[in-house]
Protein backbone atom coordinates (compact mmCIF):
# COMPACT_ATOMS: atom_id res chain seq x y z
CA UNK A 1 0.00 0.00 0.00
CA UNK A 2 1.27 3.44 -0.95
CA UNK A 3 1.59 6.06 1.80
CA UNK A 4 2.48 9.76 1.93
CA UNK A 5 1.36 10.95 -1.49
CA UNK A 6 1.00 14.71 -1.95
CA UNK A 7 -1.75 16.17 -4.11
CA UNK A 8 0.91 17.28 -6.60
CA UNK A 9 2.28 13.75 -6.93
CA UNK A 10 -1.23 12.29 -7.20
CA UNK A 11 -2.07 14.79 -9.97
CA UNK A 12 1.15 13.95 -11.82
CA UNK A 13 0.53 10.20 -11.47
CA UNK A 14 -3.02 10.54 -12.82
CA UNK A 15 -1.60 11.56 -16.22
CA UNK A 16 0.89 8.70 -16.66
CA UNK A 17 0.61 6.59 -19.81
CA UNK A 18 4.21 5.36 -19.96
CA UNK A 19 6.36 4.01 -17.13
CA UNK A 20 10.07 3.93 -17.92
CA UNK A 21 12.79 2.76 -15.58
CA UNK A 22 16.46 2.11 -15.09
CA UNK A 23 17.42 -1.52 -14.43
CA UNK A 24 20.31 -1.96 -11.99
CA UNK A 25 19.19 -0.60 -8.63
CA UNK A 26 15.57 -0.31 -9.78
CA UNK A 27 14.41 -3.64 -11.21
CA UNK A 28 17.32 -5.29 -9.38
CA UNK A 29 19.10 -4.57 -6.13
CA UNK A 30 22.05 -3.38 -8.19
CA UNK A 31 24.22 -6.40 -7.51
CA UNK A 32 25.76 -8.29 -10.40
CA UNK A 33 26.71 -11.95 -10.03
CA UNK A 34 29.32 -13.45 -12.35
CA UNK A 35 29.71 -17.22 -12.68
CA UNK A 36 32.17 -19.18 -14.78
CA UNK A 37 30.53 -20.48 -17.88
CA UNK A 38 31.49 -23.07 -20.46
CA UNK A 39 34.77 -22.61 -22.31
CA UNK A 40 36.00 -19.91 -19.94
CA UNK A 41 33.13 -17.51 -20.57
CA UNK A 42 31.38 -15.58 -17.82
CA UNK A 43 27.66 -15.74 -17.12
CA UNK A 44 26.04 -12.68 -15.54
CA UNK A 45 23.05 -13.23 -13.26
CA UNK A 46 20.65 -10.63 -11.90
CA UNK A 47 17.80 -11.05 -9.45
CA UNK A 48 14.39 -9.57 -10.30
CA UNK A 49 11.41 -9.20 -7.98
CA UNK A 50 8.24 -11.15 -8.81
CA UNK A 51 5.94 -8.43 -7.40
CA UNK A 52 7.47 -5.97 -9.88
CA UNK A 53 6.78 -8.53 -12.60
CA UNK A 54 3.07 -8.88 -11.89
CA UNK A 55 2.73 -5.10 -11.63
CA UNK A 56 4.28 -4.77 -15.09
CA UNK A 57 1.78 -7.37 -16.36
CA UNK A 58 -1.04 -5.20 -14.95
CA UNK A 59 0.37 -2.25 -16.89
CA UNK A 60 0.08 -4.24 -20.10
CA UNK A 61 -3.52 -5.17 -19.21
CA UNK A 62 -4.51 -1.56 -18.50
CA UNK A 63 -2.70 -0.01 -21.48
CA UNK A 64 0.09 1.68 -19.53
CA UNK A 65 3.20 1.25 -21.66
CA UNK A 66 6.47 0.26 -20.02
CA UNK A 67 10.14 0.22 -20.85
CA UNK A 68 13.71 0.24 -19.67
CA UNK A 69 16.70 2.44 -20.37
CA UNK A 70 19.90 0.96 -18.97
CA UNK A 71 23.56 1.80 -19.23
CA UNK A 72 24.50 -1.89 -19.22
CA UNK A 73 23.69 -4.62 -21.74
CA UNK A 74 22.54 -7.90 -20.25
CA UNK A 75 20.87 -11.05 -21.50
CA UNK A 76 19.03 -11.27 -18.15
CA UNK A 77 17.55 -7.83 -18.75
CA UNK A 78 16.48 -8.83 -22.27
CA UNK A 79 14.62 -11.78 -20.81
CA UNK A 80 12.98 -9.70 -18.08
CA UNK A 81 11.78 -7.13 -20.60
CA UNK A 82 10.38 -9.90 -22.77
CA UNK A 83 8.64 -11.70 -19.89
CA UNK A 84 7.16 -8.43 -18.58
CA UNK A 85 5.84 -7.52 -22.06
CA UNK A 86 7.68 -4.20 -22.07
CA UNK A 87 7.13 -1.90 -25.00
CA UNK A 88 10.65 -0.44 -24.97
CA UNK A 89 14.03 -1.93 -24.11
CA UNK A 90 17.14 0.18 -24.55
CA UNK A 91 20.42 -1.14 -23.15
CA UNK A 92 23.94 0.23 -23.33
CA UNK A 93 22.87 3.87 -23.03
CA UNK A 94 24.18 5.96 -20.15
CA UNK A 95 23.04 9.11 -21.98
CA UNK A 96 19.30 8.69 -21.66
CA UNK A 97 17.92 11.98 -23.05
CA UNK A 98 18.17 10.97 -26.75
CA UNK A 99 16.39 7.71 -25.86
CA UNK A 100 13.58 9.51 -24.02
CA UNK A 101 13.14 11.82 -27.03
CA UNK A 102 13.07 8.85 -29.40
CA UNK A 103 10.47 7.06 -27.25
CA UNK A 104 8.27 10.18 -27.07
CA UNK A 105 8.42 10.56 -30.84
CA UNK A 106 7.63 6.87 -31.41
CA UNK A 107 4.82 6.65 -28.86
CA UNK A 108 3.22 10.07 -29.30
CA UNK A 109 3.21 10.36 -25.52
CA UNK A 110 4.15 13.75 -24.05
CA UNK A 111 6.75 14.24 -21.33
CA UNK A 112 4.09 15.00 -18.70
CA UNK A 113 2.55 11.57 -19.39
CA UNK A 114 5.82 9.74 -18.63
CA UNK A 115 7.02 8.48 -15.26
CA UNK A 116 10.61 7.41 -14.77
CA UNK A 117 11.99 5.32 -11.90
CA UNK A 118 15.67 5.74 -11.15
CA UNK A 119 18.29 5.37 -8.44
CA UNK A 120 21.52 7.04 -9.52
CA UNK A 121 22.90 10.32 -10.86
CA UNK A 122 22.50 9.34 -14.52
CA UNK A 123 18.73 9.24 -13.92
CA UNK A 124 18.37 12.81 -12.64
CA UNK A 125 18.56 14.36 -16.12
CA UNK A 126 15.58 12.17 -17.04
CA UNK A 127 13.74 13.25 -13.86
CA UNK A 128 13.92 16.84 -15.11
CA UNK A 129 12.22 15.89 -18.38
CA UNK A 130 9.27 13.72 -17.30
CA UNK A 131 5.95 14.34 -15.60
CA UNK A 132 6.63 12.07 -12.64
CA UNK A 133 10.15 11.42 -11.33
CA UNK A 134 10.31 8.47 -8.92
CA UNK A 135 13.39 7.52 -6.92
CA UNK A 136 13.76 4.12 -5.33
CA UNK A 137 14.07 3.93 -1.56
CA UNK A 138 17.72 2.90 -2.01
CA UNK A 139 18.55 5.72 -4.43
CA UNK A 140 21.45 8.05 -3.72
CA UNK A 141 20.44 10.96 -1.48
CA UNK A 142 21.01 13.47 -4.30
CA UNK A 143 18.65 11.48 -6.52
CA UNK A 144 15.91 11.24 -3.86
CA UNK A 145 16.06 15.03 -3.44
CA UNK A 146 15.42 15.54 -7.18
CA UNK A 147 12.45 13.13 -7.34
CA UNK A 148 8.79 14.00 -7.03
CA UNK A 149 8.26 10.83 -4.99
CA UNK A 150 10.34 8.08 -3.33
CA UNK A 151 9.18 4.45 -3.20
CA UNK A 152 8.65 2.62 0.07
CA UNK A 153 10.61 -0.40 -1.21
CA UNK A 154 14.18 -0.52 -2.47
CA UNK A 155 15.10 -1.47 -6.01
CA UNK A 156 14.87 -5.18 -6.70
CA UNK A 157 12.42 -5.58 -3.79
CA UNK A 158 9.18 -4.05 -5.02
CA UNK A 159 10.09 -0.46 -5.96
CA UNK A 160 8.51 -0.81 -9.39
CA UNK A 161 5.43 -2.35 -7.79
CA UNK A 162 5.20 0.75 -5.55
CA UNK A 163 5.39 2.98 -8.64
CA UNK A 164 2.68 1.00 -10.45
CA UNK A 165 0.38 1.07 -7.41
CA UNK A 166 0.84 4.84 -7.15
CA UNK A 167 -0.05 5.32 -10.82
CA UNK A 168 -2.96 2.87 -10.69
CA UNK A 169 -4.42 4.52 -7.59
CA UNK A 170 -4.16 7.96 -9.20
CA UNK A 171 -5.66 6.76 -12.49
CA UNK A 172 -8.50 4.87 -10.79
CA UNK A 173 -7.31 1.37 -11.78
CA UNK A 174 -6.35 0.05 -8.35
CA UNK A 175 -9.80 -1.00 -7.16
CA UNK A 176 -10.25 -3.01 -10.36
CA UNK A 177 -7.04 -4.91 -9.59
CA UNK A 178 -8.22 -5.60 -6.04
CA UNK A 179 -11.62 -6.73 -7.29
CA UNK A 180 -10.03 -9.00 -9.88
CA UNK A 181 -8.22 -10.88 -7.12
CA UNK A 182 -11.23 -10.72 -4.77
CA UNK A 183 -9.26 -8.71 -2.24
CA UNK A 184 -11.66 -7.50 0.40
CA UNK A 185 -14.52 -9.48 -1.11
CA UNK A 186 -16.80 -11.50 1.16
CA UNK A 187 -15.80 -14.62 -0.78
CA UNK A 188 -12.20 -14.09 0.34
CA UNK A 189 -13.34 -14.28 3.97
CA UNK A 190 -14.90 -17.73 3.62
CA UNK A 191 -13.45 -20.38 5.87
CA UNK A 192 -12.46 -23.59 4.17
Amino acid sequence: MIHEVSEDVRARASKIKLLLMDVDGVLTDGKLYFFPGPEGTVIEVKSFDSTDGIALQWCKRKGVRTGIISGRKSFSTDQRALQAHMDYSYQGFTEKIPIIEEIMKDSGISSEEIAFVGDDLTDVVVFHRVGLAIATHNARIEVRKEAHWVTNCPGGSGAVRDAVELIFQARGFWQEILDHYEVGAEAAKAVI
